[in-house]
Order: structure tokens, then C-alpha cells, then sequence
């Protein structure tokens, strides 16, 4: 990997974690942010006890696959073994989003899922998205939990915990917090209202399809 994408791939997550922390979707030191590039065994991550919205390119650190520091002189995120297992897993994942979303996280702690069948634009956007038993933060089992669902999953909600996005990029694991934050908003409208209404079977099934081959193309593109 050339510096040049190296540079580039510090200031992006800098960039997102600063957009996280201004949309109020993690607070202080909380949340995290790794990336890769395509095919690498190198992750670039954030470090620990730092607020994400003040990071600096030079705070991002390098780690292997196992979590092993290869650059940067600060103590890597205590979530980085969650990152690292869910790129092990995922070959086409090269960006990993770690959040606590209030709304999102709200349903977490009361062990609600976020039932994806009622909005196409999540249907699409971001999938189906499962509901991860407790486990504690920071340690393997939760790691090894995440990466078992992130390996047919682009979003996860921890319970008790927060949320995970991935993608094949920065900028869409970040769009995929988003949307799972705005969705959650959504949602608890919704129950206010007599309740969410799940679309068809039928429905659902064509936007899945959509979202099928929306990866076939960049897949495609990819292969190039």
C-alpha cells in the first residue's frame, strides 16, 4: 500500500469520526472506526480515550489482523478485535462503523430489534438487521459473535451496547449509521402511532433483490 492511499484512508476516517460525533451518533471517547484498503491485511483504526470529534490523522493507528500494532505511538481502540474478526470474515468489507446511536441503542437496551421489513429504503440500503445477545464489551466473545452475524449482515444492533455498520467503503458504513439511526427514529414514531405495518412478502422480496444486484455490479466493477 502506497502512502499516498495510506494518507488518504487517515483522513477519511478522521473525517467520518468527526461526522459521527457532530451528528450526535457517539459521544466523548465513544464509537470507533477502522478501514482497509481492498485486499489488504493492514487495518487502520482509531485510538482509545480519544474523542472522536478532536481526532488527528496522526492518532489513527496501523494494526494487523490480529490486532498487533504496526504504527502509531497510542493504544488502539479496545473494540479493535470486533473490527479485525469481521474483516477476517468478510472479504468484500473494507470499512467498519461502531456507534451508540441514542434511538438505536435505545431499542437495544430494551431488547426490541429494529424490524426492517416496514421501510424499502432500509430494505435496500442496509438489510436485515440482527438483534446480538449481551456480551461484555471489548471482549473476544462479543468480537467472535459479531463477525458469525457480520458474515451475511451489513448492520448490527448490540444489545446493551450499540451499533455496527459495514461496508465496502468508509463513506457507505458511515451512510449505513446513518440510515439505521434515522430508521429507529422512524420506527418508535411509528409504535405512537398503533404500530409499524410490515410490507408484503412479495415486496420485500424484490427490494432484497435490488440490493442483490446492486452488489453483483460493484462486485463486477471491482473485477475489472
Amino acid at each position: 500500500m502506497g502512502t499516498d492511499e495510506e494518507s488518504e484512508i487517515r483522513k477519511k476516517i478522521v473525517e467520518v469520526s468527526k461526522r459521527l460525533y457532530e451528528r450526535g451518533l457517539i459521544a466523548g471517547a465513544g464509537g470507533n472506526v477502522s478501514a482497509r484498503a481492498p485486499g489488504s491485511g493492514e487495518v487502520f483504526i482509531t485510538p482509545s480515550g480519544l474523542s472522536k470529534g478532536y481526532l488527528k490523522i496522526a492518532d489513527i493507528l496501523k494494526v494487523d489482523l490480529d490486532g498487533n500494532v504496526i504504527q502509531g505511538k497510542l493504544k488502539p481502540t479496545s473494540e479493535t478485535p470486533m473490527h479485525t474478526t469481521i474483516y477476517k470474515v468478510r472479504d468484500d468489507v473494507n470499512a467498519v462503523v461502531h456507534a451508540h446511536p441514542p434511538v438505536s441503542t435505545g431499542f437495544a437496551c430494551a431488547r426490541v430489534p429494529l424490524d426492517y421489513s416496514v421501510d424499502p429504503e432500509i430494505i435496500v440500503m442496509v438489510g436485515e438487521i440482527p438483534l446480538i445477545d449481551y456480551f461484555t464489551p471489548t471482549t473476544k466473545e462479543l468480537g467472535e459473535k459479531v463477525a458469525e452475524c457480520a458474515k451475511k449482515h451489513d448492520a448490527l444492533l448490540l444489545a446493551s451496547h450499540g451499533a455496527t455498520t459495514l461496508g465496502s467503503n468508509l463513506e457507505q458504513a458511515y451512510q449505513r449509521m446513518e440510515h439505521l439511526e434515522d430508521f429507529a427514529k422512524i420506527l418508535l414514531v411509528s409504535r405512537f402511532l398503533g404500530g409499524p405495518v410490515s410490507l408484503p412478502e412479495s415486496e420485500i422480496r424484490k427490494l432484497r433483490s435490488l440490493k442483490a444486484i446492486e452488489y453483483r455490479v460493484k462486485l463486477a466493477k471491482e473485477l475489472r
